[in-house]
């Protein structure tokens, strides 16, 4: 049977309606499974007559449908011979012909095939490629372009290697001349079509497209074809840097046109030519240089130039770096040009600024704060004026100084109308000040000696951050700015004075106020002095901690749309910050906490759609359950099963991962007792196949399923759902790298958890299964686990484990495979074992061998020998106590990549289990044990000792027996 046009179309406009979204989901992922699906997906957006947003929705599923299909973990191909020969046949002629919408979708999946498969399994491409190029067919050349800059940009960020640069100069060879030829066709197109507007604005993206490619080819190294013609391909780019025509202007200032993204790209090219090739540009870059001056000094405030303008400056920032072209500003009469000409009209408030700060201030403080990587002037200004700091330090702080002052004057002359002058007087120090990057853990951490950071903070700024009225709302922020920016300058006697009235600017009617006082705020909780203590810390924190997090509750919760709720999640990031910092501080108020987080989950739970503000608040949850679930563990299982429950019912994707650690979590701030029946509802669908097909949810439903298993062993016994349980143990083995850690994670539970006589049937499969990965080169993480899985075994035999139970399996599974595993690998391995638990469960391993083992006592004679050693070994490195608050919420949360993948929770980490929590000096336990074996024994081990140890270790084992 095979899928058919017509109800996969229907389908696919079915999934545009948010009522049948996910039926229509279900019903394509039932087509999914009929051969030839992707040619269908591709026949569909190829069909003129089907409305473009139905082909709109087949490119997206096409895509996302390649992303998942093409090949397996392996680099083998998922779909059938035909039909991968099919789509590299069709794809790139389709693209062509198909609309700009469609083009962009189909771009992205050919990026997704040439990941794997260019070039060496699609050597015919860039063939294919050039043998559409045309002079003067701009349709085509677009789309022509588009495919090879959604493949060969994927080059910028790698890092260089004898793979990447035989593909690189495989395209050379095949595409560099057409390239060059089509480049100056194109530009005898733009001369011949200036007065046709529709074709002219054609040929121009066509030119646009070409200086992407231009960077996308000699961003790793300078290609032959470009050096040879350097001269007069930059020639031809400095024409169009210059270049001007009104029929391509748009009417909008806040647009940009075709020629400010040519020229926004030749800049950035020039930039690229700048820092790696100099020596062959150096000549060539001076009508650049002039004309990057000129066009920065007539050029509009209008928004539609601001891509232009901030790549025009990081080009003069890249000739600021390079000493004999800085030798340039190295004048006062030149630097203050540049500051009166280019820096002052770009780090100035725009209209459009104050527009925005009114209209859309979450969007505001996004492009604002450090580190976003929004183009704007004033980074672009900041970063050029920085770097003619590094170089020219008094000469510039001198100049820059002047111009502070004239504005601080200009402000205290008439401070209602002329408070902009304040706000650039304000940004102009903030950028002479801070020298070195800017750090989102520290902010400034070196700052310009020639000025005074606290002084001129007590003088310009400080009024602004404690006065309640009379203040413009943006130097209100520009105040709280400061604070935040040189946060690591002030002691802890100045914080305590800074913080209570930053505090107090969280009560602001001013949205932007208000978050970016609680993104102060959640920085200088976060901030540590030099022996890495927290500056404010659980005791200075949790008195005013209930006002301050019903305030930010109050805050987030203003408008109960799922959109609005979630929309800022810089007050959630401070919300979870303050539960780090106050710990068990929470236990007076857990109430109202819960309830907030609870009513909050619910909200947004109908429509996820910030991934930064959820992963906040459930870290937020996460400390909740860490430092309240100790002592409170039905208060806390009881309230958030429903919520978290109702999660999973209504399979919310985006929160299943985060929902499954935070069930583990609870049921491991209480490991005994017999499960609730809430929990033990849990068991079945957690070993519903199906869940465990989604990736991003393999490691949280690991941590879930081995935290049940202990709870209730029993009962799964009874189920009979040990069976289950290994097939998940064995399906997470076969996923290799990506899952294999997590299998052991799940066998662990059960060995440690069920009785013997309930998992002996299963232990011969369970050992050919991990016996058959350590054939196959496995990487050393695997190895690690795999020896730590066998202390855990041979270190039980008061469970009717033990290493004598293990080698009886492994000669079921094959006679002998024990002892060149044992020697090879677990001997070798146990000596690396990095945590102190895993270290301290092989002393008890390896001692219990020694002194229980009938194999070794008997067969391995000099097996016993080497395990004395190792055992002795580990001894002497003995493992390090944990510190049981090792809290791995300090990682910067903002490092942490979002995706349809897993993101741990760091509040709730799970905390590495002690098998042995009773024993805490390892060496003395030895001694004993070893002693009262010799006397169980008669005198056995003793007598071993004797014969089978080099005298040195003979007598370190027998100092441990006295």
């Amino acid at each position: 049977m095979a899928a058919d046009l017509q109800t996969v179309a229907q389908l696919l406009q079915a999934t545009l309606d948010p009522q049948q979204h996910k039926q229509a989901e279900l019903g394509l992922k039932a087509q999914e499974k009929f051969p030839g699906f992707s040619l269908l997906l591709l026949n569909i957006v190829a069909t003129d007559s089907l409305p473009l947003n139905t082909r709109l929705s087949g490119a997206l599923f096409f895509k996302n449908f390649i992303k998942f299909n093409w090949v397996d973990e392996e680099g083998a191909y998922k779909l059938p011979e035909n039909e991968v020969i099919t789509i590299k046949k069709e794809l790139i002629g389709l693209m062509i012909s198909v609309p700009a919408s469609l083009q962009a979708q189909l771009g992205e999946s050919i990026s997704i095939i040439a990941d794997s498969d260019f070039w060496t399994r699609w050597d015919t491409l860039v063939d294919d490629l050039v043998s559409r190029l045309t002079l003067d067919n701009a349709k085509v050349n677009i789309g022509v372009l588009e495919v090879a800059h959604s493949i060969f940009r994927r080059w910028r960020p790698l890092f260089a290697s004898d793979g990447l640069y035989t593909e690189i100069n495989h395209v050379l060879e095949r595409f560099g001349e057409p390239f060059v030829r089509l480049l100056i066709s194109t530009d005898q197109q733009i001369d011949a079509n200036t007065n046709n507007k529709d074709v002219l604005k054609q040929h121009v993206d066509v030119l646009n497209l070409s200086v992407k490619l231009f960077y996308d080819l000699s961003c790793q190294d300078l290609p032959p074809i470009f050096e040879e013609n350097l001269a007069s391909v930059t020639k031809l780019l400095h024409k169009y840097l210059t270049y001007d025509n009104p029929l391509l202007a748009t009417d909008d200032d806040t647009e940009s046109g075709p020629l400010e993204f040519v020229k926004a790209g030749i800049c950035e090219a020039m930039t690229l030519y700048m820092q790696k090739y100099e020596d062959a540009f150096g000549e060539l870059c001076k009508p650049f240089i002039t004309s990057t001056w000129s066009l920065l000094t007539t050029i509009g405030p209008e928004t539609k130039f601001d891509i232009l303008v901030s790549k025009a400056l990081h080009f003069l920032t890249a000739v600021a770096s390079i000493n004999n072209h800085a030798q340039n500003f190295n004048n006062e009469e030149v630097l203050g040009q540049v500051v009166e000409k280019v820096i002052l009209p770009n780090v100035s408030l725009r209209e459009s600024d104050i527009e925005q700060f009114e209209d859309e201030p979450i969007e505001y403080i996004r492009r604002d704060l450090e580190g976003s990587d929004a183009d704007t002037r004033r980074r672009a200004a900041t970063d050029f004026l920085r770097q003619l700091l590094e170089k020219f330090e008094t000469l510039v702080t001198n100049v820059v100084g002047r111009y502070i002052t004239h504005y601080l004057a200009a402000f205290n002359k008439d401070p209602t109308s002329d408070w902009k002058s304040k706000d650039t007087a304000v940004y102009l120090f903030s950028a002479i000040a801070a020298k070195g990057v800017i750090t989102t853990t520290h902010g400034v951490k070196t700052t310009n000696s020639l000025v005074d950071i606290v002084d001129f903070f007590q003088n310009n700024i400080a009024n602004d951050l404690i006065a309640d009225t009379g203040v413009e709302p943006i130097l209100k922020v520009d105040a709280i700015k400061f604070l935040y920016t040189f946060r690591s300058q002030l002691t802890k006697a100045q914080w305590s004075a800074a913080f209570p009235p930053l505090v107090k600017n969280l009560a602001s009617s001013n949205y932007v106020v208000y978050t970016y006082a609680s993104i102060a705020v959640e920085r200088v909780l976060f901030l540590t002095n030099d022996a890495g203590q927290h500056i404010f810390g659980k005791d200075e924190i949790t008195p005013f901690s209930k006002d301050l997090l019903e305030h930010l509750f109050l805050l987030i919760e203003k408008d109960s749309a799922p959109e609005k709720v979630q929309e800022n999640e810089f007050l959630m990031k401070c919300v979870m910050r303050v539960l780090i910092v106050i710990k068990d501080g929470v236990l007076p108020i857990t109430d109202s906490v819960l309830r907030h987080l609870i009513k909050i989950t619910d909200i947004i739970g109908q429509n996820p759609s910030n991934p930064r503000f959820y992963y906040y608040h459930f870290e937020a949850m996460g400390a909740l359950v860490r430092y309240a679930a100790p002592s409170q563990p039905e208060k806390l299982e009881n309230h958030l099963y429903p919520p978290f429950a109702g999660i999973l019912h209504r399979d919310v994707q985006e929160f299943m991962p985060y929902v499954f650690q935070l069930f583990a979590a609870l049921l491991e701030a209480r490991p005994q007792g017999p499960l609730s029946e809430y929990y033990k509802a849990l068991i079945a669908p957690v070993l519903m196949p199906t869940l465990w097909e989604s990736r991003g949810n393999i490691p949280a439903l690991a941590r879930l399923l081995s935290s049940l298993i202990p709870r209730s062993a029993a009962d799964i016994v009874a189920n009979e759902q040990v069976e289950p349980i290994l097939g998940i143990f064995q399906k997470l083995m076969a996923g290799k790298s990506r899952t294999e850690l997590y299998a052991f994670d799940v066998l662990e539970a059960v060995i440690t958890s069920c009785e013997v006589s309930a998992i002996q049937q299963y232990f011969p499969t369970i050992l050919t299964i991990i016996f058959t990965r350590l054939n196959s080169n496995p990487p050393e993480k695997f190895k690690h686990r795999f020896v730590r899985f066998y202390h855990l075994i041979s270190s039980r035999d008061q469970s009717g484990l033990g290493t004598d139970f293990f080698i009886q399996n492994s000669d079921t599974v094959q006679d002998g495979v024990y002892v060149p595993i044992y020697l090879t690998i677990i001997l070798p391995t146990t000596q690396q074992l990095a945590r102190p638990l895993d270290r301290k469960l092989a002393v008890f391993s390896l001692t219990k061998t020694l002194t229980d083992s009938q194999a070794f006592a008997n067969k391995y004679a000099k097996g016993w020998g080497k395990t004395c050693d190792a055992l002795l070994k580990l001894l002497e490195n003995p493992p390090v106590p944990v510190s049981s608050d090792d809290i791995g919420a300090e990682v910067d949360v903002d490092d942490i990549g979002f995706g349809v993948g897993f993101t741990p929770l760091n509040t709730c980490k799970k905390i590495a289990r002690d098998e042995w929590p009773e024993v805490t000096d390892v060496k003395s336990w030895v001694a004993s044990y070893l002693k009262s074996a010799d006397a169980r024994r008669d005198g056995a081990i003793g007598g071993y000792a004797n014969t089978r140890l080099e005298p040195e270790a003979q007598a370190v084992l027998i100092s441990y027996m006295r």
